[in-house]
Parts: structure tokens; sequence; C-alpha cells
């Protein structure tokens, strides 16, 4: 059995967790991870908090012609969703995974356990965070990705995806054509909290006022 690492110095690790950067997938190209490349990227991802050991979620791998492929299904679901989609529109659906040589669908697979199904879900979101990170520590530029398409009916029975499954990201993963601009990052000021029974940082400014709050994806079967 190889080593386990559980309390190890790290510090090139920490300066990537503290710059790490995601990659728009229109900056993203040939060329992709080779197989045996992927087959890391997927242990790592694997390599996740899972508390019962359930394992709940699993991974489809779009590449090459299966792109294309999916575009079909993503033009046609489009199309019954907006009925005046424009062709160029359409076009645009189609080629969505395209434009990068590699994506991975993660899909939160909730098991039938003792464990709260939102423990579950968090661990599939997990599961993308390190596929983010061991495509990055493989020279690969990455983007988590949902869109309307991860909520889409269309897409799912596309996928043969069972009522209790969904999406819980596409991974776009491919070679930077440039490098990102820095994004807005939180003030860890109004984030964190010493005082458990009177927690007055939580980030409430960052919220969009007026918008509510979103639930588009499928219910949950509990």
């Amino acid at each position: 059995m190889s080593e386990l690492i559980y309390a190890r110095e790290n510090p090139e690790l920490i300066d990537t967790l503290l710059k790490r950067r995601s990659v728009s997938a229109k900056l993203l190209a040939d060329p992709g991870p080779s197989p045996e490349q992927i087959n890391t990227i997927l242990a790592a991802g694997m390599r996740t908090p899972d508390h019962g050991k359930l394992f709940p979620w699993w991974f489809v791998t779009i590449q090459g012609d299966d792109r294309a492929r999916f575009g079909d299904v993503l033009k046609t679901a489009w199309g019954q969703r907006d009925a005046n989609a424009t062709p160029e529109k359409l076009e645009d659906e189609r080629k969505r995974m395209m434009r990068v040589p590699l994506v991975i669908a993660v899909i939160s697979s909730p098991r039938e356990s003792t464990i709260p199904v939102w423990e579950q879900a968090l661990s599939a979101g997990a599961v993308c965070q390190n596929i983010l990170l061991a495509a990055n520590a493989l020279g690969f530029g990455a983007s988590w990705l949902t869109n309307w398409c991860a909520f889409d009916e269309n897409v799912r029975r596309a996928m043969k995806l069972r009522d209790h499954e969904n999406i819980a990201g596409f991974i776009y993963i491919g070679t930077p054509l440039t490098a990102p601009e820095e994004r807005d990052r939180p003030d860890p000021a109004k984030l964190i909290n010493k005082n458990f029974d009177n927690a007055a940082n939580r980030g409430d400014e960052y919220a969009k006022q007026g918008l509510g709050y979103v639930a588009t994806g499928p219910k949950i079967t509990r």
C-alpha cells in the first residue's frame, strides 16, 4: 500500500490552493489529458471525504466524437426549451462541449443508507474540486460549470439519470490559450467568526438582494 498523506507540510500545495484559478472553457484548447492522466485525475477526484464510504457519485468522460453526439443532445434540448431559438443559438449549444478536449460529468448519486442525502451531495462537490486541483497539478486548465444543461430534463433523460441523481457539474479540461485574470475574492473578515453563539460575519453583503433563492435542480427523493 502506498504511503498515506495525512499530516505533512507541503508549502507548494498551500501555494496552489491560495492561488488556484479556474480557466474559462472558451480559453481552453488541445491538447487534453492522456488516458493515463484522465485516470489519475479521476483517482484524485475519488480521494475525497465520504461519510459512510458510500462512494455516492459516478462519472462520464466526454471526449472525441462523443462531444459532438452530446452536442446534438444539447441542441435538441435547447430547442425544446426555446421554440424561438435562432439557428445561431442552437449551433452554439451544439458546439458547447467541442470547446475543450475533455469534459468530465460528475453525477451525484446518493445511496440508500443512514447518511443524510445532503452530506452525500457535498461529497460530490468535493469530488469536483479535487478534479480541478488534479487537472491543474498535471498542467491543465479546468472549469467547473453547471449552466442550464445540468438541470434540463431532456439532458437528464439522454444520460439516463435516475430520479435521485443530479449532475454536480461538467468539468471542462484543456490547455489554456492564455493566462486568466484574477477575479474578486471574499474579505475573510466578512466571513470568519470566533463566537459560535454570536456569528455576525455571514457575508450577507455578497448576496444579490431581491433575487431570492434559486432551486432549479430536480427534486431529490429522500
